[in-house]
């Protein structure tokens, strides 16, 4: 019973700004190519904006998920890794790691638009530029991690999260071509 009532709760406590309906900021950034990028942009996929930092032990346990999600979606998802807060060569750090994002540096200037407080953030913005997905929306139980590190409370909730990002991808994919 509480259970419910909490789910109850958290459906009209808990904004829902980014139901689809939604405009995506704008904003243009550099990648680590020397390339301006603006986004959002028209097309008939899914773009992830993935707002992370090589410090961030959640950023980490996330990025292997989404690098498979790169290679298993193709060309209808593209990641763009909005480095934010780090003093680490972005390009170096993805490099080591063997990600091939699209990354974008110096990104804390979009932080703002975005509402991102801390990392990681990732929203899933369709092809019309609407934000479809939050993933600070999506509630990870936090009580079977209590006492561990960060680092094993990140590798926990690492794949609980790319499970949701997963399924919201293919739900917009599955609504592209539909329309």
């Amino acid at each position: 019973m509480r259970k419910w009532l909490l789910v109850l709760i958290l459906a009209f406590v808990v904004p829902h700004s980014y139901a689809g309906d939604t405009a995506a900021p704008a904003f243009t950034l550099t990648n680590t190519a020397g390339e301006e990028v603006t986004l959002p942009r028209s097309h008939n996929g899914v773009d992830v904006y993935f707002f992370w930092a090589s410090w961030c032990p959640y950023c980490k346990a996330l990025m292997p998920h989404l690098q498979s999600m790169q290679i298993e979606y193709g060309d209808d998802i593209n990641i763009y890794a909005l480095n934010i807060r780090d003093d680490e060569d972005p390009k170096v750090f993805m490099q080591k790691a063997g990600y091939d994002f699209d990354v974008l540096v110096d990104a804390d200037s979009t932080m703002a638009a975005y509402g991102v407080r801390g990392t990681p953030a990732l929203f899933l913005v369709d092809g019309k530029g609407l934000i479809r997905f939050n993933l600070y929306e999506t509630i990870f139980d936090r009580s079977k991690t209590k006492g561990m590190s960060n680092k094993k409370k990140a590798a926990h909730a690492a794949p609980f999260w790319a499970a949701r990002i997963r399924q919201s991808i293919d739900q917009l994919l599955l609504e592209t071509k539909s329309d």
